[in-house]
């Protein structure tokens, strides 16, 4: 029989939000794979856990899942651990989750500590719908994509961020998406946590000030989706109706539903549209 992956939360800072059942399935399975050893193994001495590890992370993830996938269909069972938080978010294990999945093995999460729900959970912005970004792509390309999608975002953002960029990328979130409200996390669970509400302007002043120092995450406020619809309609009031049904038609819709969508967008009925129309062509 082929051996069961299990993904363990661990915690983001403060050792005592590992769960029971983590702490006994770490020492239950044959094979912890971690994303740093060093880093990991003063957590399993912690909690007096001696199994075996190996490493797992970003620069050997697609060869390496192989070979432990090759481990779970012999019946090994195997851990997978990241740094801190859970496995598979913003992290290399999705890639084994993945290749797991293809091998017809079994996947279980333990849940447990996620700096992302924390985070989000502690700022003080809207919480029911969010968009979790991770790191921004480091390629100029990717990143400039990125950034003019959550122009439009609604939903409250989160994104993770390290110290020697987070400067840049406060412009660079002022530049596209304006000035927000923005809480500023770090030290999540640690002792000296903190949680600062503010704005995306103030948060520059203070670190082109300040030299920033720890693993950021920055919980931003979503675009407010009235003043989306303000300038939607602001759009439509500039042109004619006519232009307007134009936009429609050469989208390849036909004057019936053409009309029926303008008239949606501008607040109007469809008569009025038909009017509009027809004294145009008489």
């Amino acid at each position: 029989m082929s051996g069961v992956l299990y993904l363990c939360a661990t915690p983001i800072g403060n050792l005592e939000d590992i769960t029971f059942r983590v702490i006994r399935t770490l020492k239950e399975v044959d094979l912890i794979a971690a994303e740093d050893t060093r880093h990991s193994i003063k957590l399993l001495n912690h909690f007096d856990i001696k199994t075996p590890m190996t490493s797992y992370h970003e620069f050997n993830k697609v060869d390496k899942a192989k070979h432990l996938v090759d481990k779970l269909l012999s019946g090994t069972n195997i851990a997978l651990i990241t740094d801190a938080g859970t496995p598979g978010i913003s992290d290399p294990g999705e890639e084994l989750v993945k290749q797991a999945y293809e091998a017809g093995i079994e996947v279980t999460s333990l849940p447990g500590a996620c700096a992302a729900i924390t985070a989000l959970t502690l700022s003080g912005l809207p919480t029911r719908r969010f968009s979790f970004e991770a790191f921004l792509p480091a390629n100029k390309k990717d990143r400039l994509r990125i950034l003019k999608e959550l122009e439009e975002e609604t939903r409250t953002i989160i994104l993770y961020e390290a110290p020697h960029r987070l400067c840049k990328t406060l412009h660079q979130l002022q530049d596209h998406l304006g000035d927000r409200k923005l809480t500023i996390l770090k030290e999540l669970t640690k002792k000296h946590e903190m949680v600062w509400q503010t704005t995306i302007s103030s948060a520059i002043i203070r670190y082109e000030k300040e030299q920033p120092k720890g693993e950021f995450v920055l919980v931003i406020e979503g675009r407010n989706a009235e003043d989306i619809e303000a300038q939607e309609q602001s759009r439509w009031d500039a042109i004619t109706i006519v232009e307007h049904m134009q936009i429609y038609t050469e989208r390849g819709l036909d004057k019936k539903e053409a009309m029926k969508t303008v008239a949606k967008d501008r607040g109007i009925s469809k008569r009025e549209v038909y009017q509009v129309l027809i004294q145009e062509d008489s």
